[in-house]
């Protein structure tokens, strides 16, 4: 089969140097997976870092992809509940299902915890024409999704379903501000909260609020500005008007960290929860307690999601309830191109303003 492949680490992100489409074995299933044919295959962060060797040094030679849909071709003896023919997506996340934190429904805690096609291998990810994964680790797709769209939702949409039905345990009457709400995860950040019957506020750069409001958020602020919070403030206050009298954020869905932080904390009310993923523009952030200890505010962090997660954000895009935007979408040949792309995109969505959903068709 062909597969994109590299064996060694790219200097200055000189992806074209080190990525091959070449021939490897075709996979044979073991007892326990499923083989499926890859139709679309979605990028992710992880495989830049992949490719630079930072901040983990990962399997060589490698083939990257974490998000990949595809057509069961053959299943292993083992195998219940999959068959050939069935439209499947990747579960990334592997864990090892017997330890407590597994068994307790936590696998995104299982200390072996590793993500198909950036820690797997050598020669084990979704970039390839057939792919093999454990039954568990993969989940069949309502026939009104694409491939494409499958792909693109595997990862992100897991995520953000994770980060606000999982771990803010959201409820319909509150005030969600999703920050970054044009990013990958903030793009289903804000259909989370609406499906769940929340007031959405989210934020973007200028160009982007438009997006955010036909992604259903009730109001869109311009995070450029430095007192974008006073204005989410102010929105609250109209809000409290009519709801319980009290102006703040109920929940804040959080993935960006940097100077935004620490206002992100005078926003909520008192006993109100932050939900954080990442920190795309910073680390080291400014907090101040007093906000946290003397308002009893709730810091939970957050990261992937269970199956069962990832299936019910998938019954709700089958019903059109939440949908996917894809940025660019490229031929396996090109797939160097859309690695090009990665890096300078992502340099916005450290700014928090585009969505990055692309993807390789196969």
């Amino acid at each position: 089969m062909k597969a994109l492949v590299y064996e060694k680490y790219a200097e200055n992100n000189d992806f074209e140097s080190v990525l091959q489409l070449k021939e490897v074995p075709d996979p044979t299933p073991k007892s326990n997976e499923v083989l499926f044919r890859v139709k679309a295959a979605a990028l992710n962060y992880d495989d830049i870092w992949g490719m630079r060797g930072k901040p983990l040094a990962v399997p060589l030679p490698h083939i990257s992809g974490t998000d990949a849909a595809g057509e069961v071709i053959a299943v292993g003896e083992d195998v219940k509940n999959f068959k050939v023919g069935d439209r499947v997506v990747s579960h990334g996340n592997m864990s090892c299902r017997v330890c407590s934190r597994c068994t307790s429904g936590r696998e995104y805690d299982c200390k072996k915890r590793i993500i198909w096609g950036f820690q797997t291998g050598p020669l084990w990810g979704g970039y390839c024409e057939i792919a093999h994964l454990p039954e568990i680790n993969v989940m069949k797709i309502p026939d009104s999704i694409s491939y494409e769209d499958a792909a693109a939702a595997s990862m992100t949409l897991l995520t953000s379903w994770h980060m606000l039905v999982g771990r803010a345990k959201i409820k319909p009457g509150q005030i969600v501000l999703v920050m970054g709400g044009s990013s990958g995860v903030g793009i289903f950040g804000i259909q989370i909260a609406k499906l769940y019957g929340c007031t959405v506020i989210a934020t973007a750069s200028p160009e982007k609020l438009g997006q955010l409001k036909e992604l259903g958020a009730d109001y869109a602020v311009d995070h450029r500005k430095e007192d974008w919070h006073k204005e989410v403030y102010k929105i609250s206050k109209e809000l409290a008007k009519t709801k319980d009298g009290i102006p703040g954020i109920d929940v804040i869905f959080e993935h960006i960290g940097g100077s935004h932080f620490n206002k992100e904390l005078t926003l909520l009310k008192y006993g109100a929860t932050m939900v954080t993923t990442g920190a795309t523009t910073g680390y080291d952030v400014p907090a101040d307690l007093r906000h946290i200890f003397f308002k009893g505010i709730n810091i939970l962090g957050s990261t992937q999601g269970t199956r069962a997660e990832l299936e019910e954000g998938f019954y709700w895009m089958g019903k059109g309830k939440i949908k996917v935007i894809i940025d660019s979408i490229f031929t396996f040949e090109n797939a160097v191109e859309a690695h090009n792309k990665m890096p300078v995109s992502y340099t916005h969505l450290r700014a928090h303003e585009t969505s990055l959903h692309l993807v390789c068709r196969l």
